[in-house]
Parts: C-alpha cells; sequence; structure tokens
C-alpha cells in the first residue's frame, strides 16, 4: 500500500481517536484546537487543487471562506436552522460567485491571476465590512446554531468534532480521487504545458475553471463550520492575510500531495498556539522557521515524512 496512503489513514484514525483520549488525561480544551486546525485544513486541501494541481495561485481563496460563512449566518438570522439547506445556500452561494469571478480572473495567468484574485478577494472583504445589518466591521455574534432536523447534535462537542472530521475525510477523499482521474491529470498537464495541453484537443479554461469552482464550494463548506464552531461571523475571515495564511500551509505540507494540507495546517495551528503562549509576536519567530523549513524541505512536511525511505533506496 502507498506510504502516503497509510499516513493519511493514521492521521485520520488519530483524529478519530482524540475526543475520547484527550478527556482522560485531562486535555479536553485540545479538542477545540484540533477543531480549528481541521476546518483550516479544508480549506488548504480546496486550495492545494488550485495551486498544487492547476498551477494557480489564489490571493483571494479566504474569500470563498468568508461567504461560507455570511451565507450562512445570515440564512441562519433569516430563520434557516436545518444545517443540510444551509449547507446547500453555501454551496450555491460560492459555487455561483466562483464562476463569475473564475471567468474573468482565469483569462489570466501568473501573478496576473494573482493579483486579480486579490482584487476580488479584497472586494468581498470591503463588501462584508458594509453590511451594517449584520455587524459591519465588528461581525455578527450568533444566539442560535444552524440544528440537524431539530436535533443540536451539531452544535457543540463530540457532534460538532465528528462532523468536522468527516468534512476533512470527505474533502481529503475527494480531491485525492479527482487528482488520480483525468480530470487531475489534465489538469495537471495544463499546469505544466498549457500550450501542448489544447492543442491535444483539451479546454484548459474550462478545466481550470471547475477546478475553481470546485474549491470555492468545498473553502465554503469549511467557512459554514467555521461559522458554527466560532459562533461569529466577522469580514476579517475574507482578509488577505487569511489567503496567505492558507498559501503558506499549502506550500508547507508539500504542494498536490496526498497529505500535505493537513500536516501543514496542523503544524501552523500548534506553532501559532506553543509560541504565542511565549510571546505575542509569535510570527517573529514563525517566519524565520519557515524560511528554514523552505530551504531545507523543499517538498514540504511530506517530504520530510518521506525522505528517510527514499535515502534508504538510494542507499
Amino acid at each position: 500500500m502507498d506510504r502516503s496512503l497509510i499516513l493519511g489513514l493514521l492521521i485520520f484514525l488519530t483524529l478519530l481517536a482524540m475526543p475520547f483520549a484527550l478527556p482522560l488525561i485531562g486535555q479536553g480544551y485540545l479538542t477545540g484546537l484540533i477543531i480549528k486546525a481541521m476546518l483550516l485544513a479544508i480549506a488548504a486541501i480546496s486550495l492545494d487543487l488550485l495551486i498544487g494541481h492547476g498551477g494557480l495561485v489564489s490571493l483571494g481563496h479566504a474569500a470563498f471562506v468568508a461567504l461560507g460563512a455570511y451565507a450562512a449566518a445570515i440564512a441562519l438570522q433569516s430563520g434557516i436552522e436545518n444545517i443540510l439547506v444551509l449547507l446547500l445556500i453555501t454551496l450555491a452561494l460560492t459555487g455561483f460567485v466562483a464562476l463569475i469571478t473564475g471567468s474573468l480572473a482565469l483569462r489570466t495567468t501568473g501573478v496576473y491571476f494573482l493579483m486579480i484574485t486579490l482584487a476580488f478577494g479584497q472586494m468581498a472583504y470591503f463588501t462584508l465590512t458594509s453590511l451594517a445589518a449584520y455587524g459591519g466591521d465588528d461581525g455578527l455574534t450568533l444566539w442560535s446554531l444552524a440544528t440537524l432536523f431539530g436535533s443540536n447534535v451539531v452544535q457543540k462537542g463530540n457532534g460538532l468534532y465528528f462532523i468536522v472530521l468527516g468534512t476533512l475525510l470527505a474533502s481529503w477523499w475527494f480531491v485525492n480521487r479527482m487528482s488520480q482521474s483525468r480530470f487531475g491529470r489534465v489538469l495537471r498537464a495544463a499546469r505544466d504545458n498549457p500550450e501542448r495541453t489544447e492543442v491535444m484537443g483539451y479546454s484548459v479554461t474550462r478545466y481550470r475553471l471547475v477546478a475553481y469552482v470546485i474549491a470555492a464550494m468545498i473553502a465554503g463548506v469549511s467557512g459554514l463550520l467555521v461559522m458554527q464552531h466560532a459562533e461569529f461571523v466577522s469580514p476579517a475571515l475574507a482578509a488577505w492575510q487569511r489567503s496567505g495564511d492558507l498559501i503558506v500551509v499549502v506550500v508547507l505540507g508539500g504542494l498536490a500531495t496526498r497529505n500535505g494540507a493537513i500536516l501543514g495546517a496542523f503544524f501552523l495551528v500548534i506553532v501559532e498556539e506553543l509560541l504565542g503562549s511565549f510571546i505575542h509576536e509569535w510570527r517573529l519567530i514563525y517566519g524565520p522557521l519557515l524560511v528554514f523549513m523552505v530551504l531545507f524541505a523543499k517538498g514540504g512536511l511530506s517530504d520530510l515524512l518521506t525522505s528517510k525511505r527514499r535515502g534508504n533506496q538510494v542507499a
């Protein structure tokens, strides 16, 4: 069996056991930290579909997380409480916005694509800050949460934990299956040589647009769950710094790898928690640490976990 697949299964088995193991050792508060890392990993997996497999570096991807969170929050405030209905609303809105913005952004490539996605992300940010009825700059505090057919099983505790874990598993499986399909192979071919891919009869723009929309919808689901977990939404979710964090997570974990986005997300959250407990400006240490990782582990954390095996094979 593929070693990366084994690693992925071990990660999910460990996450499955955490809600039962942590309270036994008096560390139940870490459950919320793990949920935060899993939510970040879901968004990072969606971005890795664009960057790792499509070669499309987006600096506005966090906007879809924010749109998903706000779409669910506003619908919840309007009286729609069923999380499945909120999920459909989130998917519809993020998919529609991605279709429109992606059709425009994909007319460009390289740094121009990066800049236009940054512009769309900032447009989303300022649009959300202008929603005075929903908190404006201050964000929106939720006094009620989504339910599942009237049950509060998806609101707090282990119920929400397993919903987030299931979503992470589904996103991980779906993106990896897609990457191994003909769609994924064409997307990577378009990344490496778009002209030759066009000559072979594939529409590069169409494949990239489909990937862009799918990535946005997965990020939107992450936003829905962020709302449910935090009980609060804010325009800060759409800030370009959040998109930068997602890019860092993807690169840190390893581009186009099976488990890179998950490893990068957990690394970022754990480092933030540990360094933040000692120094307020924890990024002053985090920055040089990233430089070190880029210099000595160019394939990301996934490369570190497999380099020993490759070294043995070479020897």
